[in-house]
């Protein structure tokens, strides 16, 4: 069995509705921010960087959620997340989740983790100040460059689907209207209606 440690409204949503997506045979736990339990010896045992994601495997642990979402497509290929018989396809989808990763997820976090890359807390209110441009300008590239429609990678549903509907998720407390993006809002809608996505939300509430 596989086991997700998470923490709501975090970006462990993504693999969460991926391991639904996929039939998967796993379990859930939550980490406590709000107590610092990320930092605690007992889950920095599990995840050294003292972050969700983490999935338990029987190989080991994986963390970073697009290693995540690439594991458990290619682990369950029956379910159809990703193209795994096309290598440039692939690496489409690699490519969008490591821009999600690498740049979308780092706008948004200047908002709270500003300690990461100053010290001042006059820089921390300037990096607050930036996040709508920052964000605006993120999705408002996914809305026209990258989104192929009706999901990210065109007719077939990908791992990339519920990690854009995770950060998407972000946006209304980013100052950012995600109707102006019509694309992106009707994609959430569509999400918002898998029956994968209603059982990771309802079982992060339980």
């Amino acid at each position: 069995m596989l086991k997700l440690y998470y923490t709501p409204g975090t970006c462990a949503l993504a693999s969460h509705i991926v391991l639904a997506e996929a039939g998967a045979d796993y379990s859930v736990e939550k980490i406590d921010f709000k107590t610092g339990q990320q930092s605690s010896p007992g889950y920095l045992a599990i995840n050294p960087k003292g972050r969700v994601p983490a999935l338990v495997t029987e190989r080991g642990i994986l963390t970073e959620t697009p290693a995540m979402l690439a594991y458990i497509a290619q682990m369950f290929p029956q379910a159809g997340l990703a193209p795994l018989d096309d290598a440039f396809a692939f690496a489409e989808v690699q490519s969008f989740n490591s821009y999600l990763c690498s740049t979308v997820h780092i706008a948004h976090a200047h908002k709270m983790r500003g300690h990461r890359w100053a010290n001042e807390e006059s820089s921390f209110a300037d990096m607050k100040r930036k996040i709508p441009e920052t964000m605006r300008a993120s999705f408002s590239l996914i809305e026209q460059k990258m989104l192929r429609g009706p999901w990210v990678m065109g007719e077939q549903y990908t791992i990339c689907d519920p990690y854009l509907f995770t950060i998407a998720q972000w946006l209304e407390g980013d100052s950012v209207d995600i109707n102006a993006f019509p694309k992106v809002a009707e994609h959430f809608r569509r999400m918002s209606e898998r029956v994968a996505v209603k059982k990771a939300f309802a079982e992060q509430a339980a």
